[in-house]
């Protein structure tokens, strides 16, 4: 039995998208918007999830935004998180995600009509920049 699925949701612009991870993000949202119309009636746990990870200048208030309110069109119940950044790999040269991004990019998300958000690896969070 599946108990949730996670969706790692990197961008909402299919151009960033494509440059954080060399490929398009239709197959994704469109996969998403599938599996949402599949999983409903379960409240607890919730069937779908979805994530995304705040990579500072990359990822900021208005890409999360446009995001949480393509969520919203499919279920404003579906907890998303917002996932601090952590530099390492190819991307050692970025800072952690700030406190202030985070809540920024949180409060976006509300007011793009989720109900269910938080701000995950909050452990990660570094200065503001």
């Amino acid at each position: 039995m599946v108990e949730c699925v996670k969706f790692d949701l990197k961008a909402w612009s299919e151009p960033l998208h494509i440059a954080l991870c060399g490929v398009s993000n239709a197959r994704t949202i469109r996969n998403f918007r599938r599996a949402a119309e599949r999983l409903r009636g379960r409240p607890v746990p919730p069937p779908l999830i979805a994530s995304t990870l705040l990579v500072p200048g990359y990822v900021d208030s208005r890409e999360v935004e446009q995001m949480a309110s393509f969520i919203a069109s499919v279920d404003a119940e579906i907890p998303y998180s917002l996932l601090a950044f952590h530099p390492t790999c190819f991307m050692e040269d970025l800072p952690y995600t700030s406190g202030r991004h985070a809540e920024e990019c949180r409060e976006a998300a509300l007011a793009a009509g989720l109900k269910r958000v938080k701000i995950g690896n909050i452990h990660v969070l570094g200065p503001d920049y």
